[in-house]
């Protein structure tokens, strides 16, 4: 964040924060207001918030001489919610940033460090998390007298102007108008506001006595799983926000209750913990939360700050959080930069990044919630770790650091021997037990010849195997041709190619004993009969095309991609004994496993979507239609492939587009494929369609491995933005999954997994280095950075 001491004397500092790779600069355009001054005096701000107050405050210390005027609709004493919670970061930053306000927020907070979470007659308390809180309207009233000290005007019980008729006679209108921002919804063209409304139903209310915990109470009733948040804000008073799912919700009958009802009825359901003690409202209604994502921040000299901006789920409690980190962001790089537009660009490239991290970790977390019935039947411990690590930003050894009592409960409940980390604990499907939890995730690698592995494959694989994983998968190897997805892809259709695999799986089960090898078979359906990856992704062939077949005649990309053959009855049937003649070529082959790809768009992927299946015959229209052809060839692979060999299924659980494939279609996909067989569901996502809007982020596919293990009992393998031990670990121990696969970190790194173990200080089975690579088992030492001090000084 930026530093706001005044720049010195002469030429105004330029130097913008670090923190986004791609900024979105405020660019004036023919109908942006004016902006009239390089460096504002006279400030609009429309909201009486945190966020627009802390801005006031800032902007007036930083130059007595600026007029700022704060127009609030409410009274001074008038305040929804109760308790807010600040981060140390935060404070530290308001701080640094006018010690005042710190001072006087010092004296009033409250300060915990246990989260106490309760379900089904248990009570698990985790510790050293550090909490401060106080009550809203306490936080308000220091920052009206903190703005009335600095000569701040704050008009209360008066609506502002609209935005465009301040920016015409103010230099800087900062909009802090609240999640229903009436300017960011009056300049819509230009702000590009994206509202989403989610799933679950929630009231604020308070209780007048103190948590002496961060408290999160789960209450099974006849309707569904409800859910409450509470924490202390004061010494006699703690905020509880109850929340559900919008369906349990009607279902108990809130829908009919008010304000006095509602809080009777969650006090009773909710009497245990409350003590039973009475809850209270003010003006509390149910609401359903909106997440706010706009385009962009500012338009010529309005600016949005706070919940008009962006929106982040109330259970990583963010909101007024983010509300004054943007504050600060503001101020510095409005006393930064030489210029209001340079100031408000900077401003959104400094808090963009931030902004949409801690929106992926709400998303998260919300998603957690919105879900918390899968969950409710998993070990008392592991559910609630599952709580701690649901946003990711806990994760296995950020956890251990605040509370390694409780870590280690939670390891010895998952089977962990003594000073063995998750990822190295041995796992079985059917006849196969690998050594440890990382799989090395199939990777298309384009260099194949006429379907033939080669001298690169073997060395490919068999560097990841050395390398420490307990499962090494091959590419998407194709069953024919025309399933092929380029010139560079390998098959497993002909004799030569089954010996030349035997060739890679016999040195992994030589050299690397212990690492299993997989293959995975598939056919590239619509999506094939393209160029190789660094030529140009989906591309189509120059020259050399073969006609491609689906599930319906709809090109991958209309106008760029073939229009595929809708495969009748004889295609199906060649195609399923194309498969089931792979899978005998693959058991001689020696693979360990075999996974069916049935996922990204490829054939077995295009009759599960809705959006790529619009048969009208026997294979199309309702779920269990769309599942017939792939449950045949997953049929027709399991009678060849060796009994006590287990069998994987790819999927994507999400088109990521809408009228796709749902997460309970995914469930219900996952359930038919275990019915038939399947030792485990490898939950991938997306790349069924071209116009989807995949939400990427760290471990962004891992909900939905997720809500299938825990809702269709099946083993699950992760998938998607895994890159860390910790991830790896953290994702384990919450029972999100059995197996975590990485693809792009075997890449950057083959012996990924040993160095985890190396890492970890771990020398078990579940990782043994190579004989031959075992004198690099220890970091090699590097440039020496503690030579002595000199010991004399002589002068």
């Amino acid at each position: 964040m930026s530093s706001l001491t005044p720049p010195p004397a002469g030429p105004a500092a330029t130097t913008q924060a670090a923190g986004s790779d791609r900024p979105r600069p405020a660019v004036p355009d023919a109908e942006a207001p004016a902006v009239r001054k390089a460096r504002p005096l006279r400030i609009a701000v429309i909201g009486g918030g945190p966020g627009g107050l802390y801005a006031a405050v800032l902007l007036k210390r930083l130059d007595p001489a600026r007029e700022i005027t704060v127009w609030e609709r409410n009274a001074p004493d008038d305040t929804f919610g109760f308790g807010v919670v600040l981060s140390d970061e935060t404070l530290g930053g308001i701080e640094h940033a006018d010690p005042t306000v710190h001072r006087l927020l010092q004296r009033e907070f409250v300060r915990w460090d246990d989260i106490d979470i309760g379900h089904r007659g248990q009570t698990l308390t985790s510790g050293g998390h550090g909490f401060a809180a106080l009550g809203r309207r306490r936080l308000l009233e220091i920052l009206h007298e903190r703005c009335e000290s600095l000569g701040v005007r704050l008009r209360f019980r008066t609506p502002a102007p609209p935005a465009a008729e301040l920016a015409a006679d103010h230099d800087l209108v900062i909009a802090a108008d609240g999640v229903h921002s009436a300017t960011r919804e009056a300049h819509a063209d230009v702000f590009a506001p994206r509202v989403t409304t989610h799933r679950c139903r929630y009231i604020w209310l308070a209780a007048d006595f103190a948590f002496d915990s961060f408290r999160f109470e789960i209450a099974e009733t006849e309707h569904g799983v409800m859910q409450l948040h509470g924490y202390p804000y004061a010494a006699d008073a703690s905020t509880v926000i109850v929340e559900m799912r919008e369906e349990v919700w009607r279902a108990a009958g809130f829908d009919t209750c008010d304000e006095q009802q509602s809080t009777e009825r969650c006090a009773k359901v909710f009497a245990e913990v409350l003590g039973g003690r009475p809850l209270r409202g003010n003006s509390s209604a149910w609401t359903a939360f909106r997440t706010v994502v706009n385009d962009r921040w500012s338009h010529g000299n309005i600016v949005l700050l706070g919940d008009a901006a962006h929106t982040a789920h109330f259970s990583i409690g963010s909101g007024t959080k983010l509300a004054v980190e943007d504050a600060l962001a503001l101020a510095a790089c409005v006393e930064e930069q030489p210029g209001l537009p340079a100031a408000l660009a900077a401003y959104e490239s400094e808090r963009r990044p931030v902004v949409e991290s801690t929106q992926r970790a709400a998303a998260a977390s919300l998603r957690w919630f919105e879900e918390l019935a899968v969950h409710t039947d998993q070990p008392p411990r592991q559910f609630a770790f599952n709580l701690l690590t649901r946003s990711r930003r806990v994760t296995h050894d950020n956890l251990r650091l605040r509370d390694p009592a409780f870590t280690d409960a939670v390891e010895r409940d998952f089977g962990c021997p003594p000073g063995t980390p998750p990822m190295f604990t041995p796992f079985r499907l059917r006849g196969l037990t690998l050594r440890n939890r990382v799989v090395v995730s199939p990777m298309d690698m384009y260099v194949g010849e006429d379907g033939m592995p080669g001298d690169f494959h073997l060395v490919h694989l068999g560097a990841r195997a050395l390398g420490g994983a307990g499962l090494v998968m091959t590419e998407m190897v194709c069953v024919s041709p025309e399933g092929r997805i380029t010139p560079g892809c390998t098959g497993l259709y002909t004799a030569e190619q089954a010996a030349a695999w035997r060739r890679v799986t016999d040195f992994v089960h030589h050299h690397a004993p212990g690492t299993a090898i997989g293959v995975q078979l598939g056919h590239s359906g619509r999506k094939g009969s393209t160029r190789v990856m660094w030529e140009g992704i989906d591309q189509p062939l120059d020259t050399g095309n073969w006609p491609v077949s689906a599930a319906s005649p709809l090109p991958y990309r209309p106008g760029v991609n073939q229009v595929p053959g809708a495969l009748d009855r004889t295609g199906l049937a060649e195609i399923r004994q194309q498969f089931a003649a792979a899978a005998r070529r693959a058991a001689r082959s020696g693979f360990d496993l075999l996974e069916l790809h049935c996922a990204h768009g490829y054939l077995l992927s295009g009759f599960l979507s809705p959006l790529t299946n619009r048969r009208l015959d026997a294979y199309g229209g309702s779920l269990e239609n769309r599942l017939r052809f792939p449950l045949e060839v997953f049929d027709a692979v399991r009678e060849q492939w060796p009994q006590d060999r287990p069998m994987t299924v790819r999927i994507s659980a999400t088109d990521w587009a809408d009228g796709g494939t749902t997460a309970e279609d995914a469930v219900a996909v996952a359930r038919a494929f275990a019915a038939h067989g399947a030792d485990a569901i490898d939950v991938s996502t997306g790349q069924v369609v071209a116009e989807e809007r995949p939400e990427y982020g760290r471990s962004y596919q891992t909900p939905y491995a997720d809500r299938i293990r825990n809702e269709a009992h099946i083993p699950v393998i992760a998938v998607g933005a895994i890159s860390s031990w910790d991830d790896v670990n953290s994702i384990l121990l919450a029972g999100r999954a059995d197996l975590c696969a990485l693809a792009r970190p075997h890449l950057y790194d083959p012996n990924w997994t040993l160095h985890a173990a190396a890492d970890q200080n771990y020398t078990g089975d579940g990782a043994p280095w190579p004989l031959p690579y075992r004198a690099g088992s220890r970091k090699p030492p590097t440039g020496r950075t503690d030579a002595p001090k000199p010991r004399l000084t002589l002068g």
